[in-house]
């Protein structure tokens, strides 16, 4: 494959600025995940004194060291329980991601207890239901560290309750899928909670600690009157003696852990998926770093794609396709570590041309069976009479109508602007791609604020003028301020990432890494076997 030649100045002042832009914005999201940590950091204390380990140094203990992990839904309740930016906590009370444990890679979900007792979220339920349909699409055992207090009742909310059925529902077919679930309960699990060892697999209960019950002891006493005895109700050591609902007993969390690990290393899951090939390929030519000064946090100053490619893929290495027709979708076939992919990049708007060109591109990927990558930076697509003459809608639903039913693999990133319906034919979030991630200088959205503000205002003179008076620029100055405000405020990359609108806000320098990661991910899922059954393992 032809090798690209770099003609990015890094010597530039627009380098140094873009630089110092993306650094900042990195800075930010290094700020955010600190204060998460700190919130529950401030517990170590109490976590020191039961004897136990924190939520990180479980989650640490778990994972095989030196391995890779890829941390999931990091922003996760950003600026939803709490809307002020200042103080509101990312990562809803979980910490997710896959990683590997005694050789295997595992989803793995741990409760993180050092905040508000791991009491639930709203987003944090959504994202262990997300993590356990992530699992089950990628045939991953799922594995989760419980110690929570429950739904915060008072902030109930009856959606939550009904959502929070469909995380237990997703243990089910995740069992009855082949794909094995496993609990360590390393402190109390009620009510719903309780399901979570119940509808597990395999079950490590921590002594002193543990404990899962339909009703914790003041529930009890609400309902029936009855004073019962916390550990005689629902602690480890009861159920792993009398209820059955715990197979391996532990004597804290470290064995706890210890045990899961054991328990992973022993399913033999690794013996049915071959192992991954050793493939043969080069590093790009062109340093990961020398993204931070290519890419403009401005979506509106241009660059070219060509040159974010040839930093992610093997060599530096690709072939365009159509490379003459339709200019501003750069589509090209490559590799990245040794995977054939297909990758598509925005150069700018797309017009008719790109779509059709995009929509021919999918199928001949769709054909040759390979992944394939989108980098977003789009606006959307042309507007105007010429474009809608040359039918913008016809080809820009043929690119949507492909992206939406090719079968291959789709893996996105947010790499600039993603707006309107060029997001949709870039597979955007509703598109299902198989993973999307987020860089912190991203924009989503419908459009820009400006441009919804400019629109609102060119209907406002345009409506005084068909009444012929004059328009109030003062109250049209502050509605395109007001426009603008609410559009901003939601359009950043972690506010939509706090919304679960993509896998999670990452460093542009990690993107090669985390495709060749989920590349491996995808592989492994294409060729494991599985044995399926009706109903899933149920308990004994």
């Amino acid at each position: 494959m032809p090798v690209f030649e770099s003609k990015l100045d890094k010597k530039s002042e627009a380098f140094a600025k873009n630089r110092d832009d993306q650094l900042e914005k990195i800075a930010h999201l290094r700020m955010l995940e600190a204060r998460a940590e700190a919130a529950s950091e401030k517990r170590r204390p109490r976590f020191e004194e039961r004897g136990q380990l924190t939520p990180r140094d479980r989650l640490a203990q778990l994972l095989d060291a030196g391995m890779p992990f890829l941390p999931l839904y990091n922003m996760a309740s950003y600026c939803v329980d709490d809307p002020d930016r200042e103080t509101s906590i990312p990562g809803g009370s979980v910490l997710a991601g896959i990683g590997y444990v005694s050789g295997v890679r595992c989803m793995v979900c741990v409760a993180d207890s050092g905040i508000n007792a791991g009491a639930a979220t709203e987003m944090g339920f959504r994202k262990n239901l997300e993590a356990m349909q992530l699992a089950l699409a990628n045939k991953l055992p799922f594995i989760h560290l419980v110690e929570s207090a429950g739904a915060n009742l008072m902030q109930y909310k009856v959606e939550l309750w009904a959502h929070g059925g469909g995380v237990f529902c997703s243990l089910g077919r995740l069992s009855a899928a082949g794909i094995p679930t496993m609990t360590v309960l390393h402190g109390p699990s009620t009510a719903g909670g309780a399901y979570m060892p119940g509808m597990s697999d395999y079950n490590v209960g921590v002594k002193h600690n543990g404990m899962a019950a339909l009703g914790g002891a003041a529930l009890v006493q609400a309902a029936t009157g009855e004073i019962a005895d916390e550990r005689q109700l629902g602690g480890s050591e009861m159920h792993a003696s009398v209820s059955g609902l715990i197979e391996y007993l532990a004597e804290d969390d470290a064995d706890g852990i210890r045990q899961i690990r054991d328990v992973v290393a022993n399913i033999g899951w690794n013996e049915h998926c071959p192992p991954l090939p050793q493939r043969d390929f080069d590093e790009p030519l062109y340093d990961a770093e020398e993204i931070l000064g290519l890419v403009p946090v401005d979506y509106k100053i241009p660059y070219d794609s060509r040159e974010l490619i040839a930093r992610l893929v093997d060599g530096s290495e690709f072939t365009e396709f159509k490379s003459r027709f339709g200019p501003n979708l750069i589509c090209v076939q490559t590799s990245i570590f040794g995977h054939p992919v297909g990758l598509v990049a925005n150069n700018g708007p797309m017009g008719p041309d790109e779509a059709a060109k995009g929509a021919h591109f999918f199928q001949i990927i769709d054909q040759a069976n390979t992944p394939l990558i989108f980098l977003n930076n789009i606006t959307g697509y042309m507007v105007g009479t010429e474009y809608e003459q040359k039918g913008m809608i016809k080809h820009g639903s043929k690119m949507i109508q492909a992206v939406s039913n090719i079968r291959v693999p789709k893996l996105s990133f947010y790499v600039g602007a993603s707006y309107g319906a060029g997001n949709y034919g870039m597979a955007g979030y509703g598109f299902d791609p198989d993973f999307l991630f987020t860089w912190p200088g991203a924009m989503t959205g419908v459009m820009s604020g400006e441009s919804a503000a400019g629109t609102m205002e060119t209907v406002a003179l345009n409506a005084a003028k068909r009444r012929g008076v004059e328009p109030d620029m003062e109250a049209l100055a502050k509605q395109r301020a007001a426009i603008e405000a609410v559009f901003a405020a939601q359009e950043d990359a972690f506010f939509t990432s706090g919304r679960l609108l993509d896998h999670g806000v990452v460093d542009p320098r990690d993107t090669r890494k985390i495709l060749g990661f989920t590349l491996e991910t995808i592989w492994e899922r294409e060729h494991r076997s599985l044995n399926p059954n009706a109903f899933g393992v149920g308990r004994m």
